[in-house]
């Protein structure tokens, strides 16, 4: 999976620390999202994450009750999460681990430390999180399983026609590069009855139409084709 498909959640009542928590994460080439609170938090979609990087002494709930709330929950049970709290008793952390905890971060922490720790928790988790992940393509929120032949935006199943989810599922491969009409044309029609180009730009109207936002990102260059830009 490629660092830009990898989303964080930081959830820290210290609102500058995720400030720089988010910056260092995204300079790093990561997707981060940060939420003030729990409460808020909990307000997410959080199978979308994956990885939490979870304060502790958040009231009136805490890191540690959230994150027993997402190991009650199948969708999130497996998300990997690691606690960053100013509590650094022997018990607190122990009660962290036993909660699930892959990891835990005492404050204050320099953003070296945490950078290591995110990559070295993804790493140890991405075989368990992503069995399939070869058949996995994600930007944010837009994920497209090939093997299930399925396409989601924040977790809500979008119905695509075989040739929407087969152009889809070409440009998010190889973000950033542009497809002329008859590349499109060879690849997804490859040797179908005679296709005419308005036919590419009618799917291609509908389908940045059934994907909202992140239809944006499928942009045209006059002469040339499409693309998937970020």
């Amino acid at each position: 999976m490629e660092k830009e498909d990898i989303r964080i959640l930081v959830v820290d009542d210290e609102e500058p620390l995720c400030e720089i928590l988010q910056f260092n994460l995204e300079v790093e080439g990561y997707s981060v999202d940060v939420a003030y609170s729990a409460e808020q938090a909990i307000t997410l979609d959080l199978s979308g994450y994956s990885l939490i990087l979870l304060d502790v002494m958040m009231g009136p709930m805490s890191g540690f009750r959230m994150a027993q709330l997402m190991k009650k929950d199948e969708k999130t049970a497996s998300i990997p999460i690691i606690f960053c709290t100013a509590k650094d008793t022997e018990d607190d952390t122990v009660a962290g681990l036993n909660l699930g905890a892959d990891d835990y971060i005492s404050k204050p922490f320099s953003i070296r430390e945490v950078i290591a720790r995110v990559k070295s928790v993804l790493r140890r988790t991405e075989s368990v999180l992503h069995p399939e992940s070869q058949q996995l393509l994600n930007y944010k929120g837009l994920t497209m399983n090939l093997s299930k032949k399925s396409c989601s935006v924040e977790g809500v199943e979008i119905p695509l026609t075989k040739k929407e989810f087969e152009i889809l599922a070409l440009l998010l491969k190889h973000k950033g590069k542009i497809f002329s009409r008859e590349e499109i044309l060879s690849q997804v029609w490859s040797d179908e009855v005679i296709v005419l180009d308005r036919t590419i730009d009618v799917n291609m109207t509908r389908l940045r139409k059934k994907i909202g936002v992140y239809g944006d990102y499928i942009v045209t260059r006059l002469g040339y084709g499409y693309g998937f830009e970020v």
